[in-house]
């Protein structure tokens, strides 16, 4: 790969922000049981809003309308359904099928972790309620919400190459690294972590083996050779990565 690649420029230039996250003194701080549950109370919202971070993608990218068309980019819609079904429709360990959300949902519940808050969210959503009041009536922690308000705002922006970078540099890229410093302290808590190690260790596997590299190879597709797309896509991993440290600042702050 040639040092003018403009993936691999824009990697580069994720560097810092990335470090900040992956040094993050949150890891440190989670260090038993109480502080699983309050990071799983926090967390659980950028397990919800991943959903539509990555409904906006599937929106532009296939046909999700009446009557059907076919998709312009047909490795960009191969991709994008490959990760809306393991995401909206995974194995659940148990012989069935389960949402992301609704695996992550489970094992706050084993862990003894507060989930009226988010149900109330996702409840009011359901019913019609904007994200705002929804987020509002639910008495959502502030670091939650304004991740959550992040997101949207990145959804509502429109533009494509932004949106999977976002995507690709704050979610699929990153997380298995994130996940990794989790998963050995929730390994290591008793107290019904069990379905939570099962969440993590999945998204470890699928992030790093599969959905991260298929999201890298699609951001580099839409933006082409065009420094224009290019910097959206920068925007949008930037402001992607500033969002989740102020999640993680917010969560260290709870945990006192």
């Amino acid at each position: 790969m040639s040092a003018a690649d403009p993936l691999q420029e824009l990697q580069l230039r994720l560097v810092p922000l990335r470090a900040t996250l992956l040094e993050h003194p949150l890891y440190r701080r989670i260090d038993g049981a109480a502080a699983l549950r309050t990071f799983m109370e926090h967390h659980v919202y950028a397990v919800w809003d991943f959903m539509s971070l990555l409904k906006g993608l599937q929106k532009q990218l296939t046909c999700v309308e009446i009557p059907w068309r076919p998709a312009r980019d047909r490795a960009a819609a191969r991709l994008v359904n490959e990760i809306v079904l393991a995401e909206e429709s995974d194995e659940d360990g148990e012989g069935g099928f389960a949402s992301h959300y609704e695996l992550y949902l489970r094992a706050m519940k084993d862990a003894g972790a507060k989930t009226d808050s988010i149900e109330t969210f996702v409840a009011r959503i359901d019913e019609g309620a904007g994200l705002e009041t929804a987020l509002d009536e639910a008495k959502v922690p502030a670091a939650a919400a304004q991740f959550v308000e992040e997101t949207f705002h990145t959804i509502e922006q429109g533009s494509l190459c932004r949106l999977a970078a976002a995507f690709t540099f704050g979610r699929e890229d990153l997380l298995p690294s994130v996940f990794e410093k989790i998963v050995a302290q929730a390994n290591a808590t008793a107290g019904g972590f069990g379905r939570f190690q099962y969440y993590l260790n999945r998204h470890i596997q699928l992030d790093g083996d599969v959905h991260g590299p298929m999201a890298a190879r699609l951001v580099r597709s839409l933006c082409g050779a065009e420094p224009e797309r290019w910097r959206q896509a920068e925007a949008g991993a930037m402001e992607a990565l500033r969002a989740r440290v102020a999640l993680w600042d917010g969560m260290l702050a709870a945990m006192g």
